[in-house]
């Protein structure tokens, strides 16, 4: 029995991932191959055959699973941790359970999610995964992969590392229909996939970080890749663990520290040498942007998704807006502003930041205007100031250590304090900036001066 520091049991679930037709024990939460686990490998197959093996198919399933195991399982409103527990049927369960494979797994998935893991692995019957014949070869071995969303950070820097790499990236997303080159030219792969959950538990999505990593690592052993480019900007990569949200476990998903762990994985599990890479890790979004757009020849940073609200939230006569105050959109906000761009306001839902409060702020079509909205937008404004504020002297000791933690994984003689420093410097200035682009009466500026 897992207990919490309090000495009460930690939540938790048992996932037992079955074959089709197949069942699980009573006691187990029963997710079936095809039913509630759901994606298409053909892209992958189809360009990439000479290396597909049995193995990476059972990654994927290993990575839905997690994902599966996280959403179906409440958290506690008086701690973060849970026990998940998941059995997973793979083609040569010898090769999971060696313990440089086993433990480098669970220690990716602890250190990401913040929650206790035991992973089981059994037989699987069917193989109907393992391809036979030859196959249409679109991409010639990359140099490198993209882990590719429809974010402002990965559309610069996909468009930055074709300035210095042409067609010699890969982007990889999750979700959409097929493999291609998209309008630019570019290769671009993506992977159909779904995890249907009967009822979501768990909003805070952080074992999506571990599918993520694990897709885009399969992508570059599959094109002989050595590296993944992580496209996040220093704001969205160390920000995150500097500047934690009550009792959350720091958010690592796109972090140096969760991606060494995944290079562990991967050379453990397929003998792999693959390296994840963040260019842009030293500058801030705002300056990512700016760098994008003076080589550009495009507008397509304004079409960039940044909120993390989905339709049922943030919608305004029928379509979607991003929400305009959340941690992501508040950043996105910033970011324009440094860049000396602007948008229009009407694509968010909160049009006026100069206006005296949040209600007269947003659109007035709005529906959702309620108090979980209002601590969203507080949360967000927040968000932004305390990580401006991690550049105060004051506080000097919480980024040493933060950047003694990155010192023995970044592979530079850089001073990493020094550049941790200069980082958020940076960012204190450019929210500076857009705060005094604001009205003095604004409800930014106000929540700021109380808190």
């Amino acid at each position: 029995m897992t207990r919490s520091a309090t000495g009460g049991r930690l939540p938790g679930v048992n996932v037992a991932v079955c074959e089709p037709g197949g069942s699980s024990p009573s006691d187990w939460l029963k997710c079936e191959l095809g039913e509630d686990i759901q994606f298409s490998t053909a892209d992958l197959e189809s360009y990439a055959c000479s290396r597909w093996e049995p193995v990476i198919f059972d990654a994927m399933v290993v990575a839905a699973a997690v994902e599966f195991a996280d959403r179906s399982c409440r958290r506690s409103s008086k701690g973060w941790a849970r026990r998940l527990a998941i059995r997973i049927p793979v083609d040569d369960p010898d090769r999971w359970k060696k313990p440089a494979v086993a433990d480098s797994l669970l220690d990716a998935l602890r250190f990401v999610t913040g929650d206790h893991w035991s992973v089981e692995f059994s037989q699987r019957e069917d193989s109907s995964q393992e391809l036979t014949g030859d196959r249409l070869s679109l991409f010639d071995p990359s140099a490198a992969v993209l882990a590719y969303s429809e974010g402002m950070d990965s559309l610069a820097v996909a468009g930055l590392a074709k300035s210095c790499l042409g067609n010699d990236v890969v982007r990889v997303r999750l979700g959409g229909r097929t493999s291609a080159r998209n309008g630019n030219g570019d290769p671009d792969v993506s992977i159909p996939y779904w995890v249907r959950v009967g009822r979501s538990y768990e909003s805070s999505a952080m074992s999506r970080g571990f599918t993520f990593a694990t897709v885009s690592g399969i992508a570059a052993y599959l094109t002989h890749a050595s590296m993944v480019i992580i496209p996040e900007s220093g704001q969205g990569s160390l920000g995150p663990p500097l500047v934690t949200v009550g009792h959350a476990h720091p958010d690592y998903r796109n972090h140096p520290e969760f991606t060494n762990r995944m290079e562990r994985f991967f050379r453990a599990l397929l003998g792999a040498q693959i390296t994840y890479e963040f260019p842009r890790l030293w500058h801030t979004k705002g300056e990512t942007l700016a760098r994008y757009v003076a080589i550009a020849d495009d507008e397509l940073w304004r079409t960039t998704k940044s909120c993390w609200k989905d339709n049922r939230w943030s919608s305004v006569g029928g379509s979607w807006h991003h929400c305009g105050v959340c941690a992501a959109c508040m950043l996105r906000r910033v970011s324009v502003h440094a860049a000396g761009l602007a948008e229009d306001p009407e694509i968010y839902v909160c049009t006026d930041m100069s206006a005296a409060t949040l209600q007269s702020a947003v659109h007035r079509d709005f529906k959702h205007l309620n108090g979980a909205y209002r601590e969203y937008a507080i949360a967000g404004v927040l968000h932004m100031h305390h990580l401006a504020a991690m550049a105060d002297p004051g506080v000097r000791g919480i980024v040493r250590r933060h950047a003694l933690s990155l010192r023995p994984i970044l592979r530079t003689k850089v001073d990493i304090e020094e550049r941790v420093v200069a980082l958020l410097e940076k960012h204190a200035d450019e929210w500076r900036d857009y705060r005094s682009a604001l009205k003095p009466s604004s409800f930014v500026n106000q929540w700021i001066r109380r808190n």
